[in-house]
């Protein structure tokens, strides 16, 4: 690193590059890698075969037989996040294979050390999060761009449409992130033409996410994805059946707590929120601010950097131009849109999921034994990164709406 010779620097301008950003797949990874070089094809190994391993309850044995491996043959970050990837999706296999009565106190060495290494060098945490679950876990089938995961869980085909229908609207949001490097650069410049174009674009961007998470419903079984999937999902904080977190050997002797995947650790809406000036309440700030410890720092990094940048809402009302107003508003709208939308799929996916699986508890237990498919219990009323959902999403949900302004 270069000392800092005590001249001020005039701030760069905001761009998608700086902060790691592709300007066709925004917050996606373009490309991931899809393997690792040859000396980690055991964690490969056993990260392809996860369904299978923990269908048979062999997964923990197979982790305890992994060698140590060093994390220093690994080159560059998109070899990191693959590693990440992978190593993410082993721990929550190896923490949930026995369901949330069944869960471990101690994360072996062999797996805790090399995930400590590898999230120390992306600034990620040790869990799997948002970025491991949809953003660096895809792959084309084929040269016509059918879509599929790297690395999977148990929930067959509903547990890929879960992670490929979020994917298409991280995609369908991309015209959207241009659109706030956009707004930025009009307000700067003063340029009005330019600024109500990129709100247009804002807008229709948002509405094209709404229109994408409509496909879960063609996709995800709401009994699959509550009985089956979430538990994979969820953490080691606020989750009452692991009240003392997780320990991970030889990285420390105390146990650490991490929250587990959740939507609010995608940083569009984060982005979205900070240009259009959106307040939400004390608590869910806290919980969004927090959530932004799960994403790479470069991305958190373009949110504050929105966050600094003059503020649009001001710019629009000292303008007293009603178009931009109006166009303003329709961004404010959509968002406000998404968000109800988002809490009509957490209803069915969640809610009344969570209702169906208590009335038939037995019925499912009997039918494929005691853990695979157990509905859990400890997280019926919170999100898998541990806010309690209805509440939370109703509240900025609701913020949002505050933000229009009124004329």
């Amino acid at each position: 690193m270069e000392a800092n010779d005590g001249t001020e620097e005039s701030p760069l301008p905001l761009t998608l590059a700086r902060f790691q950003l592709s300007e066709e797949y925004g917050f996606l990874l373009p490309e991931p890698l899809t393997e690792l070089p040859a000396p980690y094809g055991p964690w490969m190994e056993i990260a392809h075969d996860l369904p299978q391993l923990i269908a048979s309850h062999q997964l923990r044995s197979q982790v305890h037989q992994m060698p140590q491996l060093s994390t220093r043959h690994l080159r560059g970050r998109e070899e990191l996040h693959l590693a990440h990837l992978v190593l993410s999706f082993i721990t929550m296999s190896y923490l949930w294979q026995e369901g949330e009565e069944g869960t471990v106190k101690v994360l072996p060495r062999n797996l805790a050390v090399p995930f400590w290494e590898v999230s120390q060098a992306l600034g990620l945490p040790p869990i799997l999060s948002h970025v491991d679950f949809v953003l660096a876990n895809w792959r084309r089938k084929n040269p016509n761009g059918n879509l599929d995961t790297i690395i999977s869980l148990p929930g067959g085909e509903s547990l890929r449409g879960f992670i490929l229908v979020t994917l298409l609207v991280e995609k369908a949001a991309v015209p959207g992130i241009k659109a706030i490097v956009q707004a930025i650069h009009a307000i700067l410049q003063l340029n009005e033409e330019t600024l109500h174009k990129a709100l247009r674009e804002l807008a229709e961007a948002i509405e094209d996410m709404s229109k994408a998470l409509k496909r879960m419903h063609d996709y995800v079984d709401p009994a699959v994805f509550y009985t089956v999937i979430r538990i994979f999902l969820s953490g080691w904080k606020d989750n009452p059946a692991m009240p003392d977190g997780l320990i991970y050997e030889g990285v420390s002797d105390e146990p650490m707590a991490y929250s587990g995947g959740s939507a609010a650790q995608s940083t569009v809406l984060h982005a979205f929120d900070e240009l259009l000036g959106i307040c939400h309440s004390q608590e869910s700030t806290a919980f969004l601010h927090r959530m932004r410890d799960y994403m790479p720092p470069a991305h958190r990094a373009f949110v504050e950097e929105i966050h600094r940048a003059p503020s649009l809402k001001q710019h629009v009302l000292s303008s007293g131009d009603a178009r931009l107003c109006a166009a303003f508003n329709q961004c404010v709208s959509a968002l406000a849109n998404f968000r109800s939308y988002h809490i009509t799929i957490v209803t069915k996916y969640i809610a009344i999921a969570a209702a169906r699986a208590k009335a038939g508890r037995a019925e499912v237990g009997e039918r494929v034994g005691p853990s695979v498919g157990k509905p859990p219990s400890a997280l019926e009323a919170k999100g898998t990164g541990g806010s309690h959902i209805f509440s939370f999403l109703k509240s900025v949900r609701d913020s949002t709406r505050e933000g229009m302004i009124r004329v």
